[in-house]
């Protein structure tokens, strides 16, 4: 399982006492006056002093680390804090265009992955702005056009559209679903199961779920990981220990359900389940962190029953993704010894197991792997862009699949010996469009059309390498708008961590700002998975300033290239992406006109603290061991805001229910801002409510915060919204 950090956007609040501003904030240039400001809201300050390994450091803001649901102070600092922002965005003239225009971006017909199970297809679907998708279900022999069913309708479970549909998985005949439902944004499942054929709910409930996924064993019992419940008032702060895989099987209450693996000795770890699609074998992955490297145990499945559990791969030493088994031979993407990856089958019916590598290492990094018919489909990364090559069962070469163009495939959903598969593609320029694979050809076909409200011939997309500090070439994609003219307000994204490789994807968000008139710049920076662990390996730990220089690199490559003009310059970032933007923004405060760090991980010497930060320390170092500490100490955004420098215009945003990176982390760093004496331009918060690190949020929300954050930065980038 690999608890990898994710972007996210936050959403408005609806608050009263709006706050009076002197006049309507005009666009500005680096030489005009900025308008007054009324005084921030009061962030009292507690003084609080504690020494590291001989440094005295200040944590003045900690109070706000409290949880906004049961700290009155901090609820107020909140309620403060947003009717001071909401005034200031609502008076903004970029914004109703913008709003109008990311709405009418996103008002098309969505279709999900389909799932085939027993003789029907599952899917999600989305008319184009309900603010959560449907699951559908249709016979799996019904032509292209076929309107499916509608078997669950999230958008009836909350009056606020914040109660989500997360996960799905059918059972085996297709008779049953398990879901899992997510309220509010929070990292906490609840899973509940449904009759496919009369719709009817089940009376089994699973509390408690978080990281899992659903694993179904046969037809009547769901393998699934969770947490013990935590302590009362802790549920969104508590630290995640001692994940446990768990047996449920159905009619029974979860007290009933039978623990299958927990390592009680070892409680930072995490544990997932997987079962073969011919239901044979239990695969269980086990990880303390967010590093790629797992352990691997399994069980074979008897007449239903799970047999002992044993070790296949019994030491954290590297990735072993598990694929998919067929009778005693099972698939997983190795990186034992292979830093791109490699794929190995491990043959199980002898007394000892016999690993074989049947796809070796190529020059390009292995992003995933899925079986479908009697093949293997295997997803590369080339330059940030997919490229899926087929392969036969013992790794003979059978060709390339056919993509669209140049973008992200994803999500290969097939099994073996199936007939039938599919694929979602993606682009810069291209919303996720369902492909169907015949696995025996390599050929795909469009599943349904996606039909758009834009003409992606209308932009271009450039691939570019530039020379970051060191010298490294590190590739950057440009979005603009075909018919665009001379440098313009240019909106830079990154992330940079966790190895997590940011390939070509479509955002009606980013779509927005390029169809408004400005540039989108997309770098892909060290410490993401674009080109396997090297790539991450330079940009983590003790060389995470490597991804820093890389951002303020891009920033100055689109300067100097006529991209944007030198005040044009806005950077977007979300969760690793918000240190990001936190930490180059104190860097280079010069370069960037205005920014939006979202979600972001702002104070690096207590990341750990809070539910699920303890898992980020393979990335980032631990704050209890000193050498790790003074690289943290150095860059941490809290604890280097520069008084006596003028910084760019900055909007924070974060939510009140993000339980991954808690919104303290937000509040803290924006008192430190609006104490600190850094120049005229505002330095605003954004917090929503009923919303967490991003998944999960209705469309009206995501709508609102689109048209909030990039009004915000158009209004000091100098964009004006094309009519």
């Amino acid at each position: 399982m690999k608890n990898r950090l994710w972007l996210a956007m936050a959403a408005p609040l609806a608050l009263a006492t709006p706050v009076a501003f002197a006049q309507t904030p005009p666009t500005l240039a680096k030489d005009q006056a900025m308008p007054s400001l009324p005084p921030y809201p009061a962030s009292p300050q507690v003084p609080l002093v504690e020494d590291h390994f001989g440094e005295k450091v200040s944590d003045p803001w900690r109070w706000l680390e409290a949880d906004v649901r049961t700290d009155a102070k901090v609820a107020a600092w909140v309620q403060a804090q947003s009717a001071y922002t909401a005034a200031y965005l609502k008076q903004l003239p970029e914004r109703a265009a913008l709003e109008k225009r990311m709405k009418a971006l996103i008002d098309y017909e969505r279709f999900g992955l389909p799932q085939r199970r027993g003789a029907s297809v599952f899917y999600s679907w989305n008319s184009g702005l309900m603010n959560q998708s449907q699951l559908l279900v249709r016979p799996a022999d019904a032509p292209v056009g076929t309107k499916g069913r509608v078997l669950l309708d999230p958008n009836t479970w909350a009056k606020d559209g914040a109660t989500a549909l997360d996960a799905w998985a059918a059972s085996d005949d297709g008779r049953l679903l398990a879901y899992s439902v997510q309220d509010g944004g929070s990292d906490w499942r609840t899973v509940k199961f449904v009759g496919v054929a009369d719709g009817k709910p089940l009376a089994d409930e699973l509390k408690w779920v978080k990281f899992s996924g659903l694993a179904w064993l046969g037809n009547d019992a769901l393998l699934y990981s969770r947490f013990a419940e935590p302590k009362e008032g802790q549920a969104f702060q508590a630290l995640n220990y001692n994940q446990t895989v768990w047996l449920h099987r159905l009619g029974t209450p979860q007290s009933a359900d039978q623990p299958v693996f927990a390592t009680p000795d070892l409680p930072k770890r995490g544990h997932g389940a997987s079962v073969s699609s011919d239901g044979r074998w239990v695969v269980i992955t086990s990880s303390e962190g967010t590093d790629p490297v797992n352990t691997v145990h399994v069980a074979r499945v008897t007449n239903g029953k799970i047999g002992p559990v044993t070790a296949l791969i019994p030491d954290l030493k590297a990735q072993w993704d598990f694929v998919d088994g067929v009778g005693d031979q099972l698939w997983f993407v190795s990186g034992d010894g292979a830093p791109l990856k490699k794929i190995v089958r491990v043959d199980l019916s002898g007394s000892t197991p016999r690993f074989d590598t049947v796809v070796p290492e190529s020059k390009d990094n292995l992003e995933s792997v899925g079986i479908a018919g009697n093949r293997l489909f295997a997803s590369y990364i080339h330059d940030a862009k997919s490229q899926v090559l087929a392969f036969d069962l013992d790794g003979k070469p059978a060709g390339a699949v056919s993509l669209p163009g140049i973008g992200s495939a994803s999500g290969l959903s097939g099994r073996p010996g199936d007939r039938h598969a599919y694929l979602s593609f993606s682009s810069f320029t291209q919303p996720a469009t369902v492909l169907a694979l015949d696995p025996a050809t390599a050929k795909t076909t469009p599943w349904e059309p996606v039909h758009l409200t834009f003409d992606p011939a209308d932009f271009r997309v450039e691939q570019v390498f530039y020379p970051s500090k060191d010298g490294t070439k590190v590739p950057m994609f440009i979005v603009r708008r075909k018919d665009a003219k001379g440098p313009l307000p240019t909106l830079l994204y990154g992330y940079g961590g966790f190895n997590v490789a940011l390939t070509p994807w479509f955002s009606a968000g980013f779509m927005t700002w390029i169809d408004s008139g400005g540039a989108f710049a997309l770098a892909n920076l060290r410490g993401g998975g674009e080109y396997g662990d090297a790539w991450h390996d330079a940009g983590r730990r003790d060389k995470k300033q490597n991804v820093f220089d890389d951002f303020i690199a891009a920033g100055e490559w689109l300067i100097a290239n006529g991209v944007t003009p030198r005040h044009g310059l806005a950077i977007e970032g979300g969760s690793n992406g918000g240190l990001l933007i936190g930490a180059v923004t104190n860097q280079r405060p010069d370069l960037f006109a205005a920014a939006s760090p979202a979600v972001g991980v702002m104070d690096m010497l207590r990341f750990d603290q809070f539910t699920a930060g303890r898992y980020w320390v393979d990335d980032y170092g631990y704050p209890e061991k000193e050498a790790d500490w003074r690289v943290l100490r150095r860059y941490s955004p809290y604890h280097n805001v520069r008084s006596g420098v003028d910084y760019p215009a900055i909007l924070v945003t974060t939510a009140d229910t993000d339980d991954r990176v808690v919104p303290g982390h937000s509040f803290k760093y924006t008192a430190a801002l609006q104490t600190a004496a850094i120049g005229p331009k505002p330095h605003l918060i954004r917090i929503e409510t009923r919303a967490g690190h991003g998944s999960g949020k209705p469309i009206d929300k995501q709508i609102e915060e689109t048209a909030d954050v990039q009004a915000f930065l158009a209004h000091f980038t100098g964009l004006t919204p094309r009519p």
